[in-house]
């Protein structure tokens, strides 16, 4: 009986052991295939995770809601150097009495202390602050000028007519060349008239982050623009492969900046041909008048090569359109622009690796 006993309790032991075993086992398997399903479950989040996109370039050059500030800009031999320029996202250079051209630089988002030499308007020059929607500023104005102003009611700055401590004379240069003035006096003129200080509207110029390079236009490594036929008012570029930008002489000077003394350099550079005429304005000083809302014939130059291209303006206030000559809107590159209008018979010389191209454009307007 007691043997009995005894192989019972070996027989229970026995099966408490397997019994123990086989728990643990299962237990064991199925921690595995807990792990195992995390495992995938993690794996999975990580492949359905959706990639970073990659920071959108914006444009630099032009951009912000600050409203554009116009600046005209004497171009005279006796006004070099000027100050500002390489500060400016646009610069237009256009024909005026006597042989001389103007400039017009546009501003935005700038503070600059000291740009100039200020000098006076020309009505047609009011075509392209339009087009900018910006404040037009100058000293003093032709009588078309002060016509067009008061009938197109475009927000302006007459420098005469505001104080010396806004628009002052410097010692450095000898009138007229020598009126200067900062962003931040023609801001506070602008808000003591009530002008409007912000623009939503779009830029000119379509400009693009990628990099145009324009490979089946011309080599474009010397440019020559002359205004007058005596070659006494002739714009010269030349381009610096490295910095891939063009260098700007006038008047055969190498331009500098009137602050800072830096080379003035521009990424881009726009030809537009125009018929000028000398203006019956019954002062005879003769001022001149330009054809320029039209579709004109020009050029885009860039990174050392040039194409056609037709400049195409509706109306005064409108904006011009630069298309290829297939007809679409040119791409521009994100950088300041020398916006060249010269008159239609100039005789712009266009060179680079190949013989020198005579780029003029006569045509019927």
């Amino acid at each position: 009986m007691k043997k009995n006993v005894i192989i019972i309790s070996v027989i229970v032991c026995i099966l408490i052991i397997l019994t123990s075993i086989g728990i643990y086992i299962k237990l064991k398997r199925s921690e595995n295939t807990q792990a195992t399903e995390k495992s995938i479950v993690e794996i999975e989040n990580v492949n359905i995770e959706e990639p970073k996109e990659e920071p959108k370039k914006e444009v630099q050059i032009f951009k912000g809601t600050d409203r554009p500030i116009a600046l005209m800009i004497d171009n005279h031999k006796g006004a070099l150097p000027q100050g500002g320029l390489n500060d400016a996202y646009m610069v237009y250079e256009i024909i005026v009495e006597g042989g001389e051209s103007r400039l017009m630089a546009l501003f935005k988002g700038k503070d600059l202390e000291k740009i100039g030499p200020v000098r006076s308007s020309r009505h047609y020059f009011l075509d392209y602050a339009l087009e900018n929607d910006a404040i037009y500023v100058h000293f003093g104005w032709s009588p078309q000028a002060e016509y067009d102003i008061s009938n197109l009611k475009v927000n302006n700055i007459n420098g005469i007519s505001e104080s010396s401590k806004s628009f002052w004379r410097v010692k450095d240069k000898s009138a007229p060349h020598n009126v200067a003035t900062s962003i931040a006096k023609i801001k506070e003129i602008a808000q003591r008239k009530n002008y409007r200080m912000t623009s939503d509207k779009k830029s000119v110029l379509h400009y693009v982050t990628d990099d145009v390079k324009l490979e089946n236009g011309q080599k474009a490594d010397t440019i020559t623009i002359p205004y007058t036929n005596t070659n006494s008012n002739t714009v010269k570029y030349t381009y610096d492969a490295e910095t891939q930008r063009y260098q700007r002489y006038s008047k055969g000077v190498e331009e500098t900046d009137w602050n800072t003394g830096e080379k003035i350099t521009t990424k881009n550079i726009i030809i537009t041909f125009a018929r000028n005429a000398t203006l019956n304005d019954g002062e005879g000083k003769g001022r001149q008048t330009l054809y320029n809302v039209n579709n004109l014939k020009g050029y885009y130059i860039t990174n050392g090569r040039a194409i056609e291209i037709t400049c195409e303006k509706s109306s005064r206030s409108e904006q011009t359109v630069y298309k290829d000559l297939e007809g679409n809107e040119i791409d521009v590159n994100d950088g300041n622009t020398f916006v060249q209008i010269c008159p239609i018979d100039a005789k712009v010389v266009i060179e680079g690796q190949e013989e020198p191209v005579e780029a003029n454009i006569i045509t019927e307007q």
